[in-house]
């Protein structure tokens, strides 16, 4: 599997678009535009896999920086998610109520 990570989408597209997008370039296993776990809108980024490494890299090269819907988009190969700290959401003070 080939990973792709897509910026900068506008914030209308679907997962059909982006994959119709990036099958002109091979065979697209999965295409997921990431949303807003509270309000289910578009964070205007997304991920697309390929089967075959180099029909990612031949879609990497020729839609980095393409125009989609008015907006320049950026392809890069996706690096591997980072453990990050949990945060802590109880606003950092200790305070006594």
């Amino acid at each position: 599997m080939f990973k792709l990570f897509v910026g900068g989408l506008p914030f209308s597209t679907t997962d059909e678009e982006l994959g119709q997008l990036f099958a002109a370039h091979g065979t697209v296993a999965s295409a997921v535009v990431i949303k807003d776990r509270d309000t289910g809108r578009s964070k205007g980024f997304g991920f697309v896999e390929y089967e075959n490494d180099e029909e990612g890299k031949a879609a990497q090269k020729a839609l980095d920086g393409s125009d989609l819907g008015g907006r320049s988009i950026t392809v890069n190969e996706a690096r591997p998610k980072e453990d990050r700290p949990r945060r802590d959401f109880n606003g950092g003070g200790n305070r006594s109520w």
